[in-house]
């Protein structure tokens, strides 16, 4: 899949993958067992590296919680029939880590630049854009130096990679920094092009997977709260006997609680963006906003379970996306 946009890892390709074990091994260590099955599913996604954060939710799925666990784990002889059954609970934990929690990335294999250099018009405008950008001081001349920051400034957005994700990338730009000197607009885009030729070529031979620091909220948390009777019976006890005006309705009290603490729920953070705003009011017009504040505790679950219900439908139709780094 070309760089043009964002995929969604969810944990479905996982659960449709056949995996079986080398046939030659009769018995597997954990950490052969965890390895190997580390390693196709960094294949069936992309060829991602797994974050830490993937690989230890899933192993507590499958009871190896902590240092002492794991380590116990790693070290321990399984038959091949264990190793085989642990192999396929470890990849279903996964899938499953990823269907509450998925993966946004981008695949950068050099079409986009590509796009760019085919395009005169194009590539003109991002050359002058770039150039522009680097001459803060307005002399209509940079250092040769600055075409390391000029590359590096395009980013994923324009089919580049980070220096450390693709350190390729730096081998390509040591080659035409080797001498020194100031460019001006047209030298500096005469400079451009080449290394992004080179750099379209090298990603077309091997791709680059790029994971974005975003989260997608889609719901999946607040199920497991209205999963849980004695969840469900904190979050109400929580939202309607705190601190609020006397003279609020239910909803209101309901919605004020939720925006302060629906992250803890598997809510996104209420200021996130304008998505979450609008999330807020289709969810609260669905619900009958004249209720009084003074609800038996009957009422009041049904009304608070009816409500983290209409968010679980809302953001599993339509999920929202939540920069981390915001």
């Amino acid at each position: 899949m070309s760089d043009g946009g964002i995929i969604v890892l969810d944990g479905n390709t996982l659960r449709s993958l056949h995996v079986s074990l080398p046939e030659d091994r009769v018995t597997l260590t954990g950490a052969q067992v965890l390895d190997f099955a580390e390693s196709e599913a960094s294949q069936s996604l992309f060829g991602i590296s797994l974050p830490p954060h993937l690989k230890s939710s899933a192993l507590r799925r499958i009871n190896i919680d902590g240092v002492d666990d794991d380590t116990s784990f790693r070290s321990t002889e399984l038959s091949r029939e264990e190793a085989s059954r642990k192999l396929s609970d470890y990849l279903s934990a996964i899938a499953d880590v990823l269907k509450d929690n998925p993966l946004v990335v981008s695949i950068l294999d050099g079409n986009t630049l590509r796009m760019f250099l085919e395009d005169e018009d194009d590539f003109a405008m991002i050359a002058e854009n770039l150039f522009t950008d680097l001459d803060t001081e307005d002399k209509g001349k940079i250092s040769k130096s600055e075409i390391r920051n000029a590359v590096v400034h395009m980013g994923v957005e324009m089919g580049v990679p980070p220096l450390e994700e693709f350190p390729l990338l730096n081998d390509i730009l040591k080659k035409h920094e080797e001498e020194e000197g100031e460019l001006g607009q047209s030298q500096f885009a005469e400079l451009l092009q080449p290394i992004l030729q080179e750099l379209a070529d090298a990603l077309a031979k091997k791709h680059v997977a790029f994971i974005h620091k975003i989260k997608i909220v889609n719901g999946s948390e607040i199920r497991k709260v209205l999963a849980d009777e004695k969840k469900l019976n904190d979050v109400i006890a929580k939202a309607l006997h705190g601190k609020h005006k006397n003279d609020q309705k239910s909803t209101e009290i309901i919605r004020d609680f939720l925006e302060k603490n629906g992250k803890e729920l598997g809510l996104p953070p209420s200021e996130a963006n304008e998505a979450v705003i609008l999330l807020y009011d289709a969810v609260f017009t669905d619900i009958d906003s004249g209720k009084d504040v003074s609800l038996d505790e009957d009422e009041s679950r049904k009304l608070v379970r009816e409500i983290l219900e209409n968010f679980a439908e809302q953001l599993e139709a339509n999920p929202v996306y939540c920069d981390l780094d915001g």
